[in-house]
């Protein structure tokens, strides 16, 4: 296992994953929180995979309970800007210029910001669903979500221009009263909203699994970049390339679930090094 930590080390680290890449031709990445980052968007874990803080929202609660509705929507309001507003790093770039070097078969993330395709990234599946989209839970009706936030904030004065540290997938680090707060329902049919994101405790849907699992398939390699693969709607494509005799590396700033599975691995910092590895490819690109 390669431990890169120092700009030197990344720099070696950079070399190795190139190496990797050209070696393996055609890659099955998937990506996580680690590489939205650097764009100002917070993750869940430290480089332990431990929570750094409470877990996110289950879907059962979200379904069951106004309470945790208003909480939810209300902290939205105060958190969402961040993600809606956020831009590509050096990492979704570089993702975006593997692939049109020739080198990506498949990129699945675990983000929901969408933005690997505002970098240019096209053999995209969005296994966990995308924030900006928000769908009824009973007819289907979708609208786009900053339509709604606006709507909510028309209807809860009182709840806009709070000021919250930021948090994971739109959220804010808010704690008051949300009693009074009104929650917008579907104006076809008052079911209720809720955006189009997979929750825990919610299945990923099968059209995406089967294209995630498609890729694979068609893969020399797999590439987890930024994510510890701890939810196992994740982790599971690694165990199956596994399995089948794939070729796994990873680049993160932490362990992962797949540790173990491993070939090759760098923990280190994600947009340097794809960038330096990106770098040495297009220079391969180029003498070639």
């Amino acid at each position: 296992m390669a431990i890169a930590s120092t700009a030197e080390s990344t720099a070696r680290a950079g070399d190795a994953l190139a190496a990797f890449i050209h070696r393996q031709q055609r890659l099955w990445i998937i990506t996580g929180a680690g590489v939205s980052t650097d764009s100002g968007i917070p993750d869940y874990r430290d480089a332990s995979g431990a929570w750094k803080r409470s877990p996110p929202v289950q879907h059962d609660d979200f379904m069951a309970s106004e309470a945790v509705r208003q909480r939810y929507w209300a902290r939205a309001l105060a958190g969402f800007e961040a993600m809606r507003s956020a831009r590509v790093s050096g990492a979704h770039r570089a993702l975006a210029e593997l692939e049109s070097l020739g080198y990506v078969e498949q990129l699945v993330t675990q983000n929901v910001d969408r933005l690997h395709q505002r970098a240019g990234s096209r053999r995209v599946v969005d296994l966990h669903g995308r924030a900006d989209t928000v769908s009824c839970m009973a007819c289907g009706y979708k609208m786009m979500r900053h339509a709604l936030h606006a709507d909510m904030a028309r209807c809860n004065p009182a709840f806009t221009g709070l000021e919250a540290g930021h948090a994971p997938d739109g959220d804010a680090d808010l704690e008051l009263d949300f009693s009074t707060f009104r929650v917008l329902d579907c104006r076809r049919c008052g079911g209720i909203f809720k955006p189009d994101v997979v929750y825990y405790g919610d299945v990923v849907p099968r059209e995406r699994r089967e294209a995630a699992h498609a890729g694979l398939l068609r893969a020399n390699a797999g590439l987890a970049v930024g994510t510890s693969l701890m939810v196992f709607s994740g982790y599971r494509f690694f165990r199956e390339a596994y399995a089948q005799g794939m070729p796994l590396a990873s680049l993160s700033l932490g362990v992962t679930r797949a540790d173990p599975l491993l070939e090759q691995q760098w923990c280190a910092p994600v947009t340097p090094v794809l960038e330096h590895a990106v770098h040495q490819l297009q220079q391969t690109s180029g003498a070639a």
